[in-house]
């Protein structure tokens, strides 16, 4: 799916880039305090934080869900705003948390070409997006079967294939691990680390964030309230215990 015409990348963009990012919500409710956040092309990067933290808040400006507060978002180069809402929809995929929430279609097939076919491809080339992006999650054989006669690990990989066959700029997973038994997680994880796309992980799976995401952003109260190596975020106790983030017993970022 080639960009609109009249809509560049511009070269050398990072993938997303978040200035200033303030909103509170109608109620009065500040979720966000002045958000400060460059991630490169082809970076993995896991947001942490506690509930109530803000980082839906922060995803759901990605793509131009929420708008309305202080502030900046650009994806590669390509700034968040009304005008440009369909294009930033395109580049900005995001993976949510309930695999349910993405899949509404008879077949696998289907589910993986709705977005495709909504961009306007057809015949052969759609066929071609939608086996790739089958492919690239190890679904393909699954292409004719009902989403719900799936597996939860399967159906959570074919959400991410729906979203990989718009061929996003960013890949947004929010709790990519959440309700997988060990293998559907470990199997996750290869196809996430094999993907040449952008990734920003929202997790509170911390040993899963260390496996796949060598950079860590940590969101406390509306804020950035760390960045670095993530295995040195996740060895800095005291920045941990501040946050409200624990490690599972007995593991060791080290």
């Amino acid at each position: 799916v080639s960009p609109s015409p009249g809509l560049p990348v511009a070269p050398g963009s990072p993938s997303l880039e978040v200035r200033g990012l303030a909103y509170a919500y109608p109620d009065g409710h500040q979720a966000l305090f002045g958000v400060d956040l460059t991630v490169g092309r082809g970076e993995r990067v896991a947001l942490l934080g506690p509930n109530g933290a803000g980082k839906t808040t922060l995803v759901l400006h990605l793509n131009g869900i929420l708008t309305g507060g202080a502030g900046t978002v650009a994806v590669a180069g390509l700034p968040v705003e009304k005008r440009n809402l369909a294009e930033i929809r395109r580049r900005v995929g995001i993976v949510f948390q309930d695999p349910d929430d993405q899949l509404f279609m008879p077949t696998v097939r289907e589910d993986v070409a709705f977005g495709p076919a909504a961009a306007g491809i057809r015949g052969p080339e759609l066929e071609s997006v939608v086996r790739t992006a089958l492919e690239r999650v190890g679904m393909a054989e699954f292409a004719d079967r009902p989403p719900h006669h799936l597996s939860f690990g399967q159906r959570r990989r074919v959400a991410v294939a729906t979203v990989l066959a718009m061929e996003p700029e960013i890949l947004v997973l929010d709790e990519p691990s959440s309700n997988l038994d060990p293998a559907s997680r470990r199997e996750l994880a290869d196809i996430l680390r094999s993907l040449d796309v952008t990734v920003l992980m929202v997790t509170h799976d911390l040993p899963y964030a260390l496996e796949l995401c060598p950079r860590s952003v940590i969101l406390s109260d509306g804020v950035i309230a760390g960045d670095g190596e993530t295995r040195d975020v996740l060895s800095d106790a005291e920045l941990m215990r501040r946050h409200r983030l624990e490690l599972p017993f007995g593991f060791s970022p080290q």
